[in-house]
């Protein structure tokens, strides 16, 4: 019991040292060429990583075993459509906004779980993955590969989506407050990131 403490402990430490560094992070401009920097970017920084592990631990708790890559997979669907928007219009001050409070969102799904209508949980990941998707599209250097870009980010999306799967699996045995602790972590850093921007 202690040990699982001391684990949840550091866990917690570690995610808030992340929030951390990761919050004053804007997308645009980042200069991304290829399949690598494309697959780095959903990791650089921490509004895409909380957002896409919480489509995968919200898909967990609420949707039953059969329809449990729906919510991951209309994600990774409408950020690429939300990426060629943002290669067009760039991803100014109302899309980074909305990124971060795509994050407080879901810590507030994240908190309902299953009493949150379907209806609603998937809108907000179609929302969301519009939005996270242009600010991808605005790190895009024009005149390198657009395609390899794109295969990266959604590769490194749909990983954390799987990373966000497994610990709501794991979530999902352990006691009733860690699971809102976490939730509400997500959601407290998103709020944090939405005052910065705004």
């Amino acid at each position: 019991m202690n040990v699982n403490k001391s684990l949840i402990r550091r866990a917690g430490a570690a995610a808030v040292l992340m929030v951390a560094a990761g919050v004053a992070q804007a997308h645009e401009g980042h200069g991304a060429h290829g399949f690598a920097a494309g697959l780095a970017h959903p990791f650089a920084g921490a509004d895409h990583l909380l957002a896409m592990l919480a489509v995968g631990v919200w898909s967990a708790a609420a949707l039953p075993a059969s329809r449990r890559l729906d919510a991951p997979a209309l994600f990774l669907l409408a950020l690429l459509g939300g990426a060629l928007a943002g290669v067009q219009t760039g991803a100014g001050v109302l899309v980074e906004a909305g990124v971060a409070l795509s994050v407080a969102l879901f810590g507030v799904a994240l908190l309902a779980r299953s009493r949150l209508p379907l209806a609603a949980g998937f809108t907000l990941v179609a929302l969301a993955g519009v939005l996270h998707g242009a600010a991808h599209g605005a790190g895009w250097v024009a005149g390198s590969s657009f395609a390899g870009y794109a295969a990266g980010f959604m590769l490194g999306s749909a990983a954390l989506h799987a990373a966000g799967l497994l610990a709501g699996s794991w979530l999902a045995r352990v006691p009733a407050w860690v699971w809102r602790a976490n939730a509400a972590l997500i959601g407290g850093a998103g709020m944090f990131m939405l005052a910065a921007r705004l």
